[in-house]
């Protein structure tokens, strides 16, 4: 298992630098966990791909439903002051640092395509480009 952020579930169904990296991601590990929280932020950015007609609505929709079926019942809270300590010690957004959480609570990877986040937790989050 490993925690996926977003922007890996993103690649896996919308073409994109990494896409290549996320379909072989998948294909090493099928199981793919995250927060909550990335419902709202795929959901955020297939609205952009919609604004930029780069995507139809049912299209979107059609995508969002897969990617709810991959990650599937792997989804989970995590603490509040978890998060916000790892932000403080970090410098990073709340929002990478809900990844973060995630990741070492399950004690596994986290795979993502943020240089900064990859950065501040070294022994826990992997980039995208070296997975």
């Amino acid at each position: 298992m490993i925690v996926a952020d977003v922007n890996l579930v993103a690649y896996l169904y919308l073409p994109g630098k990494y896409s290549a990296r996320a379909e072989d991601v998948l294909i090493r590990d099928s199981a793919w966990a995250a927060p909550r929280l990335w419902r709202s932020e795929f959901r955020n950015i297939l609205a952009t791909y919609m604004r930029q007609q780069l995507l139809s609505l049912d299209q979107a929709k059609a995508i969002n439903s897969q990617a709810e079926i991959l990650i599937g019942d792997n989804e989970y809270d995590v603490q509040a002051a978890v998060v916000l300590a790892l932000a403080k010690e970090s410098g990073c957004s709340a929002y990478d640092c809900e990844y973060i959480a995630l990741a070492e609570h399950l004690d596994v990877k986290l795979i993502s395509a943020d240089a900064k986040l990859c950065k501040a937790f070294p022994g826990r989050a992997v980039a995208l480009a070296q997975a």
